[in-house]
């Protein structure tokens, strides 16, 4: 992984447009945090983020984030507990490898639409959209 830029300008355009594809489909929330490193237990780090993010206040608990430390090669997928207790670790467990395999791979990218279509594809079966949905949350990645 080169120490310059973990994603270009370009590919995060790529990542906030699948997410923006995602979110079409569902009432769901999907964001994308980036940090350089934590100090913490990852997991407790992005439950943090979620706060932070205000993603448990999505009014269905939908929200879904993909929560990155590049340099500590740490990554967390989560969801709020209303898609939580719909689709329970496994999904999680099974996004998170497919991600994995990309990261692996140098495919940074690839990994975070991959995680974000399977998290997308989830939602939108439980989630639909419904005429009337906004989208609550916005699509930009954030970072710490």
């Amino acid at each position: 992984m080169s120490k310059e830029v973990f994603l270009t300008n370009e590919e995060e355009q790529e990542i906030v447009a699948a997410i923006s594809m995602a979110e079409k489909e569902t009432s769901g929330e999907i964001r994308v945090h980036i940090e350089k490193t934590t100090s913490k237990v990852p997991y407790d780090r992005a439950l943090e983020v979620f706060e932070e993010l205000k993603m448990h206040q999505t009014d269905l608990k939908n929200g879904v984030l993909i929560y990155l430390a590049v340099d500590d090669k740490t990554f967390v997928i989560c969801g709020d507990k209303g898609i939580h207790d719909i689709v329970g670790d496994d999904f999680w467990e099974s996004t998170k490898n497919a991600m994995a395999g990309q990261f692996k791979n140098g495919n940074f990218k690839q990994g975070l639409i991959d995680g974000i279509v399977k998290a997308g594809n989830k939602l939108s079966t439980y989630f639909p959209y419904e005429a009337g949905d906004t989208n609550e949350l916005s699509n930009e990645i954030s970072k710490g």
